[in-house]
Parts: structure tokens; C-alpha cells; sequence
């Protein structure tokens, strides 16, 4: 396993070691002892599992303290532009987003940190994403900012494909108006 780091403090790509053969391919897409071991304090509680076809933006979301959520993505199918927006008030990079693509065959992972909002288009169709997260669901906590604030002027990659945003995600604050107390 690979640490990668991002500039964004906590914010880690993670390459997995993947062996394969004729017959197929093998990685640990997750193990606790190695992320000690790198130095990296990450304990999920809870595995969640979301499918989308191409054009899909879904974001960007978090939960409030005390029930933020750090979360480990990753592609099981298909391909994603996942983006994370640091909401640290007291960070180098507050206000920015860090944007990668992750697919099924480069099995990179993001570990995305507490205090940051989290939001990916699908650039492929039915892509399946898994990720990991480190505290529960908290309906109360759950907040969104607007994925197209142009405050934040991100490109979802995704140039002439219709986008499928929920009516949700398109009612979110922009960056400037969202609830923050990171």
C-alpha cells in the first residue's frame, strides 16, 4: 500500500498493492494495521454502498460535529470525479477542493478526514462506489453545500454529458451560506 500524499492535511490517496495473473487480481482494499503502521487513524464503523449511472453528481455532503464523518472511497465498477472540500476554518487549505478520478481498474482509494464536504460525478455508466466511514448516520447532522457554487468553480469532468443532480443536492447553500463548525 501506497500513501499519496495531497497538500490538503489528512487528505490521502491510497494505492493499494494489487496483484494479478492470468486468472484475475488480488489487493487488500482495506486493512486497519497497515494504516497504523502509516500512521493514518481511521476506524470505520460501517460500510455503505451507492450505484449511479453517467451524469450523476451527488454532493457535496457532511455532518456536523459531532457526528462528521471521515470516509474511505472507493470504485468497485465503473469510474468516478470524486471531490473533497476542506471545511477546516482553521486550515491552509479552507475553502479549496481536491478533485481525482478513481475506477475499478486503477483501485485508487481517497481517505477523505473529518471536516470536509464530499461529492463525486459518474463518469461512467452503472458504477458502483463503496466507501467506509468512521461515525453513523446522523439525519439531524447531515448538511450539503451547492455543487455549483461558482464561489468554488469546480469542474465535474463530465463536459457535454447531461447531469442528473436530486432536486436535494440542486436546494443546498452555496460555500459562503452553508453551516459549518469545523
Amino acid at each position: 500500500m501506497e500513501i499519496i500524499e495531497t497538500g490538503f492535511k489528512g487528505l490521502v490517496i491510497i494505492q493499494p498493492a494489487v496483484y494479478a495473473d492470468s486468472r484475475g487480481y488480488f489487493f487488500e482494499s482495506f486493512s486497519i494495521k497497515k494504516f497504523r503502521e502509516a500512521g493514518i487513524s481511521f476506524s470505520p464503523v460501517q460500510d455503505n454502498e451507492s450505484m449511479s449511472g453517467k451524469g450523476v453528481i451527488r454532493g457535496l455532503h457532511y455532518q456536523l460535529k459531532p457526528h462528521d464523518q471521515a470516509k474511505l472511497i472507493r470504485v468497485v465498477a465503473g469510474k468516478i470525479f470524486d471531490v473533497a472540500l476542506d471545511l477546516r476554518k482553521d486550515s491552509a487549505t479552507y475553502g479549496k477542493w481536491f478533485g481525482i478520478e478513481l475506477d475499478s481498474e486503477n483501485k485508487i482509494q481517497l481517505l477523505v478526514p473529518r471536516g470536509f464536504a464530499h461529492g463525486f460525478s459518474v463518469l461512467a455508466d452503472k458504477t458502483v462506489i463503496q466507501y467506509k466511514v468512521d461515525d453513523f448516520y446522523d439525519r439531524s447532522s447531515e448538511r450539503g453545500i451547492l455543487l455549483s457554487d461558482p464561489e468554488l468553480n469546480i469542474d465535474w469532468r463530465l463536459g457535454d454529458i447531461p447531469r442528473i443532480i436530486s432536486e436535494k443536492d440542486m436546494k443546498n447553500p452555496t460555500f459562503s451560506k452553508a453551516e459549518n463548525n469545523f
